[in-house]
């Protein structure tokens, strides 16, 4: 049994990892879900560390990923011991870097950061719809996160944008020396296939690096036992 901090993406709340914490608990594992936090400001990330050092493994989807990569690093500079670190549909850099090509454009970024300041409810909608768009289900995929989302202040999410846009994580990917396991989906809208080519540039010996056939950035929930299944094998492996 291991203790997994799960930390869920932008948008939605803890609500849509709910099936794969049951999932994993039904495996046998601890499993905390974990909101989104703004790991720019030092204090709350000093917090989150000290809240992370009660875990075996850090996981995350999406921005979450990127949080518990954050956190991963925070517990290694401080301790010195590399926990495992689990990666879902999680783009190290999100925009478009000189050093990580494979993002969104900052254009389009700046874009949808605006449309969200603008009017938030629509550009939420927009951002669901990207979650689940790339399969043949999207749309009953679409309909049945709606029942798992939960409320965020707008507040949290304008800080998780600014995260999305600041967050650079490439080297510190690069130079963990943990285990790793990262996920990414064929189909993905918001994170790019060809992510997982660079990946495998920085991949140290302990990384592994999954690619699931058919899946959007939803798959955390919409591929629920595939991802539990590598999750499961991963933890085994390196717990």
């Amino acid at each position: 049994m291991a203790r997994v901090l799960l930390i869920t993406g932008w948008g939605g709340g803890t609500g849509v990892l709910t099936p794969l914490q049951n999932s994993l608990q039904q495996l046998g594992h601890e499993v905390e879900l974990l909101n989104i936090f703004n790991a720019l400001d030092p204090d709350i990330l000093q917090q989150q560390t000290d809240y992370a050092l009660n875990f075996d493994v850090l996981m995350g989807w999406s921005l979450g990923g990127e949080l518990a990569t954050v956190l991963a690093h925070e517990i290694f500079k401080r301790t010195g011991q590399t926990l495992p670190l689990v990666t879902l549909a999680t783009n190290p850099s999100f925009v478009v870097r000189e050093n990580w090509s494979t993002a969104m454009p900052e254009t389009t970024f700046n874009a949808f950061q605006q449309g969200f300041q603008n009017d938030p409810a629509s550009t939420l909608k927009r951002f669901g719809l990207l979650v689940t768009k790339g399969t043949s289900t999207a749309k009953s995929d679409w309909i049945s996160m709606q029942a798992l989302l939960k409320a965020q202040p707008l507040a949290l999410l304008r800080q998780g944008l600014i995260m999305l846009e600041k967050l650079n994580l490439v080297e510190i990917i690069k130079n963990y020396g943990g285990f790793q396991l990262h996920i990414f989906a064929e189909h993905d809208a918001l994170v790019p296939y060809q992510v997982v080519q660079n990946m495998h540039l920085i991949a140290t010996k302990k990384t592994k690096i999954i690619e699931l056939a058919s899946a959007a950035h939803s798959f955390p929930f919409t591929k629920l036992m595939e991802t539990s299944s590598e999750i499961e094998k991963f933890i085994v492996s390196s717990v």
